[in-house]
């Protein structure tokens, strides 16, 4: 496929690298530093059925880049590929360039990725119900105090800044909390182990509008403080107006990609994911 000329004001229209999918809108991230996160043709099978096919993506210091997509199109399964989190029925392939440090699909596991500085929160959340919200998050802290790092109380009181919520309740059982507030405690935990990436695994799902606002608020505030953040959403409007970029995986492929402003008024996104207020499923 020809590349369009490009104008100022105007998106490109680039091709995907082979196995990359149709054209795309937008270029590549306009950074001069390497990307924090680079992931090269990450294919993910669970036995001989395919989930994922040569995934492509970058996240750079300071971004929130998004990825949505209809359901069953593999982006829980990205995530999940990408830190080490596969079940044992899966299996990837690909190469994941992270801090500076590269590693193979194969060998990736969470307590390295962990270490690295990646943490993510899963679509479940995964609390420990009959532990204390407070015990919860000295959870998240656990890598940092076995290689001998011991500010987790200032840790704490920096999740606690940002989630009041979370200090007023947390003696309180995890498993006692409401939606939003285990949302809340899910991110908390993440942050105690200090990340450069946060990957977030559909943050909205399942909380109510006034919630989901301020989830999306606190992902802003976290930019500014300067975690990068990977975000997996089904709110796809929301998404797209928090996100400095942004991939579509549609069956396993990114299909587009590009600056989520211009994703955002791209004709294939608007009637595929924007329709009926932007909701669509993961």
């Amino acid at each position: 496929m020809r590349h369009e000329r490009w104008a100022p004001g105007r998106p490109k229209l680039i091709a995907c690298p082979a196995g990359g999918g149709r054209a795309v809108t937008g270029g590549e991230h306009m950074n001069q530093a390497a990307p924090l996160l680079e992931v090269r043709d990450m294919s993910v099978a669970y036995g001989k059925v395919g989930a994922v096919v040569n995934a492509r993506l970058s996240v750079n210091q300071g971004q929130i880049v998004t990825v949505i997509g209809p359901n069953g199109a593999g982006k829980t399964t990205l995530l999940a590929a990408i830190i080490g989190a596969l079940p044992a029925n899966g299996s990837a392939r690909g190469a994941i360039q992270f801090a500076g440090e590269a590693s193979d699909a194969t060998d990736t596991s969470i307590e390295r990725m962990v270490a690295r500085g990646m943490t993510l929160v899963p679509e479940r959340r995964e609390l420990f119900g009959e532990m204390s919200v407070a015990d919860n998050l000295l959870l998240g802290a656990f890598q940092r105090y076995r290689s001998g790092q011991r500010d987790h109380a200032q840790t704490m009181d920096e999740v606690f800044a940002l989630f009041p919520r979370l200090r007023d309740r947390r003696t309180q059982l995890a498993g006692t909390l409401s939606g939003g507030e285990r949302q809340m405690l899910a991110v908390g935990r993440a942050l105690m182990a200090k990340p450069k990436l946060l990957m977030l695994d559909e943050p909205s799902l399942g909380l109510a509008p006034l919630i989901v606002r301020e989830i999306f608020h606190i992902i802003v505030e976290l930019k500014r403080r300067g975690v990068s953040i990977l975000l997996v959403e089904q709110n796809a409007r929301a998404a797209l107006q928090t996100a400095d970029y942004a991939y579509v995986l549609e069956t396993g492929e990114i299909t587009l990609k590009g600056p989520a402003r211009d994703l955002a008024t791209d004709s294939r996104v608007v009637e595929s994911y924007l329709g009926l207020g932007g909701r669509v499923s993961s």
